[in-house]
């Protein structure tokens, strides 16, 4: 009889490892730095070359981020192939969240190929060319230059969503499986909790993404520092 991947007891727990820890705080931390851009081209800017100035920065993206990143990919969708969802049978709460968690692996297995070919490496034929890496003192205009392009803007909304349903539903299944929320009024709560964590995250990143094209993104600007508007290039105006 064929090993079912999905009834793998110790790939699964590294599976669900990795989501929280590192890629869920690597999560955090891209967030955090997107976050930025609302205060103008120089601060985001400054934080990318904090980010380039961490002493093995290398090994770290490679360890931390790519390695992880490539087996959580890799066995999610081989998990999700195995999945038989019933949401048209059977259309619970618990059962459409089942398929949306796989759905938006598959997603995002794309999507962030997608996006780190894009900016870490600038190897989207007709897209940006230049990568973010090693050019920090112009990531701003990089990146605001393919936000440019609707399109892409659109992708990565679909990107920022589904990572954060992905990573919210992601930590409550964690906290299941991992005995940390037991009962089911706790386990009610603590979905409640990550439904609004997923909000959260949406409106964030949404809101950072748009700043790019827009000086304080979706927020009034009197909230954010007092900065020009960028144009196209990434250059600002006086």
């Amino acid at each position: 009889m064929a090993i079912k991947f999905s009834n793998t007891f110790l790939l699964r727990k590294l599976h669900q490892l990795t989501g929280i820890v590192p890629l869920g705080i690597f999560f955090f931390v891209h967030i955090y730095t997107n976050s930025t851009a609302l205060n103008g081209p120089a601060i985001f800017n400054k934080h990318v070359q904090d980010i380039h100035d961490i002493p093995y920065l290398l090994l770290i993206e490679i360890f931390g981020i790519f390695i992880p990143l490539l087996f959580h990919s890799v066995y999610g969708v081989l998990i999700s192939a195995e999945a038989k969802p019933n949401v048209l049978g059977y259309r619970y709460g618990r059962n459409w969240f089942y398929f949306f968690q796989r759905a938006t692996g598959i997603f995002l297995f794309v999507f962030l190929l997608f996006h780190i070919l894009n900016f870490r490496f600038g190897l989207i034929p007709g897209l940006n060319m230049i990568p973010v890496a090693g050019n920090a003192y112009r990531a701003f205009s990089i990146v605001s230059s393919e936000f440019q392009l609707t399109w892409v803007l659109v992708i990565y909304f679909f990107g920022i969503l589904a990572t954060a349903w992905h990573l919210a539903y992601g930590l409550f299944l964690f906290a299941v499986d991992w005995g940390i929320v037991i009962g089911e009024k706790a386990q009610k709560m603590t979905m409640y909790a990550s439904l609004g964590f997923a909000l959260f995250l949406s409106v964030v990143g949404i809101n950072a993404a748009v700043a790019f094209v827009r000086p304080c993104g979706l927020l009034p600007q009197a909230l954010c520092e007092d900065v020009k508007k960028p144009t196209p290039s990434g250059t600002v105006q006086f």
